[in-house]
Protein backbone atom coordinates (compact mmCIF):
# COMPACT_ATOMS: atom_id res chain seq x y z
CA UNK A 1 0.00 0.00 0.00
CA UNK A 2 1.47 3.69 -0.73
CA UNK A 3 1.56 5.68 1.68
CA UNK A 4 2.22 8.93 0.08
CA UNK A 5 3.53 10.38 -3.45
CA UNK A 6 5.83 12.95 -4.21
CA UNK A 7 5.90 14.31 -7.82
CA UNK A 8 8.30 16.83 -8.78
CA UNK A 9 7.35 19.40 -11.28
CA UNK A 10 9.22 22.36 -13.05
CA UNK A 11 6.72 25.19 -11.83
CA UNK A 12 5.38 23.89 -8.25
CA UNK A 13 2.37 27.10 -9.10
CA UNK A 14 1.67 26.13 -12.18
CA UNK A 15 1.54 22.35 -11.34
CA UNK A 16 -0.75 23.09 -8.45
CA UNK A 17 -3.26 25.21 -10.22
CA UNK A 18 -3.69 21.86 -12.52
CA UNK A 19 -4.18 19.46 -9.62
CA UNK A 20 -6.53 22.05 -7.32
CA UNK A 21 -8.57 21.51 -11.05
CA UNK A 22 -8.69 17.84 -11.57
CA UNK A 23 -8.64 16.77 -8.01
CA UNK A 24 -11.27 18.87 -6.39
CA UNK A 25 -13.82 16.24 -7.99
CA UNK A 26 -12.24 13.66 -6.29
CA UNK A 27 -12.25 15.31 -3.09
CA UNK A 28 -8.47 16.01 -2.13
CA UNK A 29 -7.36 19.63 -1.84
CA UNK A 30 -4.08 21.57 -1.22
CA UNK A 31 -4.01 20.98 2.38
CA UNK A 32 -0.73 21.66 3.56
CA UNK A 33 2.69 23.41 2.49
CA UNK A 34 6.31 22.40 3.67
CA UNK A 35 7.89 25.67 1.62
CA UNK A 36 8.16 24.77 -1.77
CA UNK A 37 6.12 21.83 -1.62
CA UNK A 38 2.13 21.97 -1.80
CA UNK A 39 0.07 18.37 0.15
CA UNK A 40 -3.25 17.39 -1.24
CA UNK A 41 -5.68 15.83 0.90
CA UNK A 42 -9.16 14.30 1.21
CA UNK A 43 -8.93 14.01 5.12
CA UNK A 44 -6.49 14.09 8.15
CA UNK A 45 -3.22 12.19 5.31
CA UNK A 46 -1.59 13.87 2.77
CA UNK A 47 -1.04 11.47 0.22
CA UNK A 48 0.01 13.46 -2.67
CA UNK A 49 2.65 16.00 -3.05
CA UNK A 50 3.88 18.34 -5.56
CA UNK A 51 7.74 19.26 -4.92
CA UNK A 52 10.20 21.37 -7.31
CA UNK A 53 12.05 19.44 -9.57
CA UNK A 54 15.55 18.93 -8.69
CA UNK A 55 17.37 17.65 -12.24
CA UNK A 56 16.61 18.43 -15.79
CA UNK A 57 15.79 14.79 -16.67
CA UNK A 58 12.12 14.25 -15.96
CA UNK A 59 10.67 10.96 -17.24
CA UNK A 60 6.65 10.18 -17.41
CA UNK A 61 4.66 8.87 -15.21
CA UNK A 62 1.47 7.34 -14.47
CA UNK A 63 -0.62 8.31 -11.32
CA UNK A 64 -3.93 6.84 -10.98
CA UNK A 65 -6.32 8.57 -8.79
CA UNK A 66 -9.64 6.50 -6.99
CA UNK A 67 -12.85 8.41 -8.26
CA UNK A 68 -15.58 7.57 -5.87
CA UNK A 69 -18.25 7.22 -8.74
CA UNK A 70 -17.85 7.56 -12.06
CA UNK A 71 -19.48 11.06 -12.32
CA UNK A 72 -16.64 11.72 -10.34
CA UNK A 73 -14.69 10.57 -13.29
CA UNK A 74 -16.93 12.75 -15.43
CA UNK A 75 -15.69 15.87 -13.48
CA UNK A 76 -12.35 15.20 -13.34
CA UNK A 77 -12.49 15.04 -16.67
CA UNK A 78 -14.92 18.30 -17.01
CA UNK A 79 -11.95 19.95 -14.98
CA UNK A 80 -9.17 18.99 -17.29
CA UNK A 81 -10.90 20.40 -20.37
CA UNK A 82 -11.54 23.50 -18.27
CA UNK A 83 -7.99 24.38 -17.95
CA UNK A 84 -7.22 23.29 -21.29
CA UNK A 85 -5.50 20.35 -20.18
CA UNK A 86 -4.53 17.44 -23.19
CA UNK A 87 -6.85 14.86 -22.97
CA UNK A 88 -5.16 11.30 -23.25
CA UNK A 89 -8.72 8.86 -23.17
CA UNK A 90 -11.74 10.17 -22.41
CA UNK A 91 -13.99 9.25 -19.72
CA UNK A 92 -14.85 5.24 -20.78
CA UNK A 93 -14.97 1.96 -19.66
CA UNK A 94 -11.42 -0.30 -20.41
CA UNK A 95 -12.89 -3.72 -20.07
CA UNK A 96 -9.13 -4.80 -21.21
CA UNK A 97 -8.12 -3.73 -17.49
CA UNK A 98 -11.56 -5.59 -16.01
CA UNK A 99 -15.28 -5.28 -16.95
CA UNK A 100 -16.13 -1.95 -14.59
CA UNK A 101 -12.80 -0.16 -14.94
CA UNK A 102 -14.13 3.54 -15.83
CA UNK A 103 -11.57 6.18 -16.34
CA UNK A 104 -10.48 9.37 -17.93
CA UNK A 105 -6.56 10.16 -18.40
CA UNK A 106 -4.91 13.60 -18.92
CA UNK A 107 -1.61 15.04 -19.32
CA UNK A 108 -0.31 17.24 -16.91
CA UNK A 109 1.89 20.35 -17.21
CA UNK A 110 5.14 18.52 -16.68
CA UNK A 111 4.00 16.02 -19.18
CA UNK A 112 2.47 13.03 -16.43
CA UNK A 113 0.07 10.66 -17.18
CA UNK A 114 -2.85 11.23 -14.92
CA UNK A 115 -5.97 9.17 -14.70
CA UNK A 116 -9.08 8.91 -12.58
CA UNK A 117 -10.12 5.60 -12.36
CA UNK A 118 -14.04 4.04 -10.66
CA UNK A 119 -13.52 0.18 -10.19
CA UNK A 120 -17.23 0.20 -9.25
CA UNK A 121 -20.14 -0.63 -11.78
CA UNK A 122 -22.54 1.79 -12.77
CA UNK A 123 -25.18 2.98 -10.83
CA UNK A 124 -28.87 2.60 -12.13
Amino acid sequence: MIDHLCLQVTDVAVSRAFYEAILAPLGLRAAYADGAGIGFASGPRTPFWLAPATAEERRELHLAFTAPDRGAVHAFHNAAVTIGAEILNAPRLFPEYHRDYFGCFVRDPDGHNVEAVCHQPETP
